[in-house]
């Protein structure tokens, strides 16, 4: 076979086996194209089965792009003593509640006033004292009634007690009377004096102060600065005391506020936050000053040295016992914390006692009180 043949028929044998390949491919092709119309034809829509429910996916899915309440209050757990019931600005001290006594951080009246620089203003002696925190707030409303009156007469007559001084004005009160009985001097462990929380007005003109005149400024405005007139004539039956518009007593801003708007005395206070527990509806309110609270009360657990009290996360807020049955917790709503780590009073520890708090030296005025 020559050369030129044998190059020829090579050539004719790949021709026709690329055609081939190209022939299987088409066929491949084809038969694909055949199977996929064919299945397309046949296809159905699924239903859904009649026993399959959706509303539990529905409802997820719903939830799931909720955006969350940037109001809503987080609220975390803290360990107080229970025995911290009968201690802070809230607590109840009347003929069926004793005040505890012990460990008050007192301050001298006379001695705060030259530290201060307060001229407005003067206690009868430098025994008389009263608690470091109601100092600030009753110096300050006093300063700015002395402002707008130009009245720098204003004496504090009755301020901290001990015990056994409360129980010498009790006996010469029952003394003077004719039924043997007293309804003007609290029995000795059951004052408010006896907390520090409390204080009496005279005047040096006639050292008898009854709230009229520009002192009723005072009465009308204590709330303001934390105050509450305690015993007025209206609540002697809830009481037991009688009218007294010169005995002034710290209960701290909101609720001075509170129960002035809603001329509550401090017995039917304490009786209202009960009634707003923290598992229930809380009291919510805003003041004047368009400072927003939310107050809830907390049952001591009396079988146990701690009780567990609820707290908000990243908000203000204080405790105070009630020296009954329980916490009351005062929530800033549109406040943080004064400080972060500390965001509540503490009742663990008091800093300073004033151990020159001896009232044996105290005078008695002609007007006697609870």
């Amino acid at each position: 076979m020559s050369k030129n043949k044998k190059i020829s028929k090579e050539k004719s044998i790949r021709r026709a086996k690329t055609m081939t390949e190209i022939v299987i491919s088409l066929v491949l092709v084809g038969a694909g194209g055949f199977f996929v119309r064919n299945a397309l034809k046949e296809a159905k829509e699924v239903q859904t089965s009649p026993y399959f429910d959706d509303k539990d996916i529905e409802a997820t899915d719903n939830e799931s792009t909720t955006a969350p309440d940037p109001n809503q209050i987080i609220f975390e757990s803290k360990s107080v003593d229970t025995k911290d019931k009968f201690r802070g600005d809230l607590i109840l001290v009347n003929e069926d509640h004793e005040y505890y006594s012990g460990d008050e951080d007192l301050v001298s009246i006379i001695e705060m006033n030259e530290e201060n620089s307060y001229t407005c203003f003067s206690a009868v002696d430098s025994t008389y004292t009263i608690l470091r925190q109601v100092y600030e707030p009753m110096a300050r409303m006093i300063q700015d009634f002395s402002d707008q009156y130009n009245n720098d007469k204003l004496i504090i007559y009755g301020s901290y007690r001990t015990k056994e001084f409360q129980q010498q004005l009790y006996d010469d009160d029952v003394a003077q009377s004719e039924d043997g009985k007293s309804t003007k001097v609290a029995k000795p462990g059951f004052s408010e004096h006896e907390s520090g929380l409390a204080f009496d007005f005279t005047e040096a003109d006639n050292y008898d102060y009854d709230g009229t005149g520009d002192y009723a400024w005072l009465n009308a405005n204590c709330y303001k600065y934390g105050f509450i007139v305690r015993y007025k004539k209206a609540k002697e039956k809830i009481t037991k005391i009688e009218d007294e518009p010169w005995h002034f007593r710290y209960v701290g801003v909101p609720h001075a506020y509170y129960m002035d708007s809603n001329d509550l005395c401090l017995e039917e206070y304490i009786d209202l936050i009960r009634n707003h527990p923290y598992d229930g509806e809380h009291l919510e309110f805003k003041d004047d000053k368009d400072v927003e609270y939310e107050v809830y009360f907390v049952k001591s657990d009396d079988g146990a040295e701690k009780t567990t009290v609820p707290v908000p996360n990243g908000l203000r807020y204080e405790i105070s016992g009630n020296n009954v049955d329980g916490f009351i917790v005062t929530v800033y709503k549109n406040k943080k914390p004064l400080v972060e780590e500390v965001a509540t009073k503490s009742f663990e520890d008091v800093s300073v006692t004033n151990t020159e708090n001896k009232t044996d030296s105290e005078e008695t005025t002609d007007e006697t009180e609870e």
